[in-house]
């Protein structure tokens, strides 16, 4: 399992996808991708010589199978389902971005480029590159996988359910006035992180780190803190602050 932090400060953990459940899914891939190979391959050839054309177009049909099925096929699949290809969805896994959301066209083509290129095939040594690194990476990242800033998880096991920010009833007035906005990512996930190992800390370390947190939160606010609080009322009141603005901008954005 590993904790990501999303835009809103949701703290969540996901179960990594580690080398062998990867390496089932890319070599049932690799089946799909020879047979599309060779279905596409035969067509073309086969078109070539009815057409009588020269012999000059196998150079150019083998280029654009190969181009087809080694990019093409992943990003295609990964656009389309958001993270899955053939072989992942028989094995249960997916690819999220490094804050747990879904991918686009652009991290699909990264991750495509890379595997072509670097990690499975033209530098990769037939996937060396991509075991290499996925066993030094603590969240068994491929090289596309840094470049694409993406990560592989498990589907198939229970997802426990992000845990939320809540503000206290007495400061919901408060935080209401305030533009959660100027509060950065990394000092979110740091309070985030915080609040959710909480029953852990003792009273001392709550005490110490909870108020240098509030400083940092306020600093970044330009707001004074309420006072006669506990930092963990304070702090949760601003991330749920935070977590509410965030949706609304994204109900606007879907609204546009």
């Amino acid at each position: 399992m590993a904790e990501f932090t999303t835009g809103e400060a949701v703290a969540l953990e996901l179960p990594l996808a580690r080398i062998p459940s990867r390496a089932g899914a890319f070599l049932l891939d690799l089946v799909m991708q020879f047979t599309l190979a060779a279905t596409m391959l035969y067509i073309l050839i086969i078109a070539m010589f009815a057409a009588d054309a020269d012999s000059a177009w196998l150079s150019v049909i083998v280029t654009v199978t190969v181009v087809t099925v080694l990019i093409g096929y992943p990003v295609t699949c990964e656009t389309l389902s958001r993270g899955r290809s053939l072989g992942k969805l028989a094995f249960g896994l997916r690819v999220v971005r490094a804050d747990a959301g879904p991918i686009d066209f652009r991290h699909a083509l990264t991750r495509g480029l890379s595997g072509a290129i670097v990690d499975f095939w033209l530098l990769g040594g037939f996937g060396a590159v991509a075991v290499v690194t996925s066993l030094c990476s603590r969240d068994g990242r491929r090289v596309g996988d840094v470049l694409a800033g993406t990560v592989v998880i498990h589907t198939r096991q229970a997802m426990p359910s992000p845990s939320l920010a809540v503000a206290p009833p007495w400061l919901l007035g408060w935080s209401a006035q305030l533009d959660p906005s100027g509060i950065s990512d990394e000092l979110a996930g740091a309070a985030r992180r915080y609040l959710t190992r909480l029953p852990t800390l003792t009273a001392a370390t709550q005490h110490y780190l909870g108020v240098r947190l509030v400083e940092a939160m306020c600093a970044e606010l330009r707001c004074k803190a309420p006072t006669g609080y506990p930092p963990y009322h304070i702090l949760g009141a601003i991330l749920a602050r935070r977590q509410q603005g965030s949706l609304a901008a994204g109900a606007a954005v879907l609204g546009a």
